[in-house]
This record gives structure tokens, C-alpha cells and sequence, in this order.
């Protein structure tokens, strides 16, 4: 029997076979769970409507994290379909491609706007609409983010300020749902070759540097991350919320 059997687990953010949100889909599968995935746009149904037929994914549905209305049906869907559900997770984040070059003073209003509305407040009205549907389920929703909502890393910019209000979120919204029982954290991954961090300039330098200074001396899978994100939706972790946990090969724990 696997760890999440008759789990159901609705899963934001596969863009390709490259996705930690792909990767988080098929461990779900493993360990028995039913997986319905949501996916922005036409640009990406391509990849994900294959992606999650070859796992037997209960729903594919389209769904833009910016409009409350997209965000509604999609659960209204998912009620139809369910029922009710066990686990959720965000996967999404955006940024305009050049505010994540060159210096953080270049920052523009509507750019910060669109990064904090679909990187951090989308975790929230998502939340919001699954709550009734996780009621008494023991439910469990992670956030996938990023060590540069601490730290600074280069071009990372606006995307470490809107990881670190989806942080806060995080806490916040554990204190919010914990007493209907559901739990709610984040896992912080090392950097991984995705679509997502290929529009972060000078990716390949933070990658290098991170194999060469963390414990392991080496940087992570997709899988790694998709371990931890089984653990945190499964009763092993049933005492755990409003935490943000590291797979990162240790990188975050080194000074200098």
C-alpha cells in the first residue's frame, strides 16, 4: 500500500517533463494517490495534457492563477469530480524575463505587482477556494519555493521578494487552516535545471557555485524534491506545518 493511497491531490504548475510540480505528479501516482493537474495556458496543454495521460491523471484542466473566476471553476470542477481533497500544491511562479537580469533597482510597479499576484497571492486563493474542500481530510498544502527569498542571489530580484511573501503566506495560512486540521508548508530547492529557472540570468553560475560549497557537493533532482513533498502530504509528516524545508543538499546551512 502506498504512503497517499486514495489520496486526492490536485497539483499547480507542470509545465514540462522538467517540472519539480511533474516530478511531485508521478511520486504521487507511486504511492497511490489520484492526481488532477492544472495547467496555465494553451502554450503549455501541449506538454501537460500527454504528460498527464501517461499517468492516469484523474482531471487536466486549464486554469490562470490571476483570475479569481479561472481559480473558482477549477475547484468547482474538482468538487464535482471528488468531492473533496487531500493535498494541494503550488507550484507557480512568474516574473517579467528582464527584471530578472542586472539590478534589483530596475524593479518596475507593474512587474513587482505581477510577480507578488501570480508567485504569492495565488497560494491564497487557492487556499481559500480548496478550505471547505479539505474540511476534516487532514489536508496538507506545500508551496514549492526558493532560498533567494532570504538570501540574495544574483538576478533573482523581484522573484526573491515575492518568494518571501509566499513564505510569510505560508505561516500565515498554517495558523489560518490549522485548526480545520489541514497543514500547510513550503519546500526550499536547491537550483534545478527547469523552465522556470532558465529565465533567471546567470543561472548556470548559482548552479556551480552551490554544487561546489554544499555538504554533498552536488546539486539535486527533481525527484529529491518530489520525496520531500510525498513526506510533507503523507501522516508521516501529520505533526508538521508552517515550515519551510530545505532540499537543497544542505546549502542553506553553509556561512562561508
Amino acid at each position: 500500500m502506498g504512503l497517499l493511497e486514495g489520496k486526492k491531490a490536485l497539483i499547480f504548475g507542470v509545465a514540462n517533463d522538467k517540472s519539480i510540480a511533474w516530478a511531485t505528479a508521478e511520486a504521487y501516482r507511486k504511492e497511490g494517490a489520484d492526481v488532477a493537474l492544472a495547467y496555465a495556458n494553451e502554450a503549455v496543454a501541449k506538454r501537460v495534457i500527454p504528460l498527464g495521460e501517461s499517468i492516469g491523471a484523474s482531471l487536466i484542466l486549464p486554469c490562470d492563477v490571476r483570475s479569481d473566476e479561472d481559480i473558482a471553476t477549477l475547484f468547482a470542477k474538482i468538487k464535482d469530480a471528488w468531492g473533496g481533497i487531500d493535498i494541494l500544491v503550488h507550484s507557480v511562479a512568474f516574473a517579467n524575463k528582464d527584471e530578472l537580469k542586472g539590478s534589483f533597482l530596475n524593479t518596475t510597479r507593474e512587474g513587482f505587482a505581477m510577480a507578488m499576484d501570480i508567485s504569492a497571492y495565488s497560494l491564497i486563493a487557492m487556499a481559500k477556494e480548496a478550505a471547505p474542500l479539505m474540511e476534516g481530510r487532514n489536508g496538507s498544502i506545500i508551496a514549492m519555493t526558493y532560498y533567494g527569498s532570504t538570501k540574495v542571489f544574483p538576478n533573482y530580484n523581484v522573484m526573491g521578494v515575492a518568494k518571501a511573501a509566499l513564505e510569510a503566506s505560508v505561516r500565515y495560512l498554517a495558523e489560518a487552516m490549522g485548526p480545520e486540521g489541514t497543514r500547510v508548508n513550503a519546500i526550499s530547492a536547491g537550483p534545478l535545471r527547469t523552465l522556470a529557472s532558465a529565465g533567471v540570468g546567470g543561472f548556470n553560475q548559482i548552479a556551480g557555485f552551490v554544487a561546489g560549497k554544499a555538504p554533498l557537493r552536488r546539486n539535486i533532482s527533481q525527484e529529491e524534491v518530489a520525496g520531500a513533498a510525498v513526506y510533507l502530504a503523507s501522516p508521516l509528516s501529520s505533526g508538521v506545518t508552517g515550515e519551510v524545508h530545505f532540499v537543497d543538499s544542505g546549502y542553506n546551512i553553509i556561512g562561508m
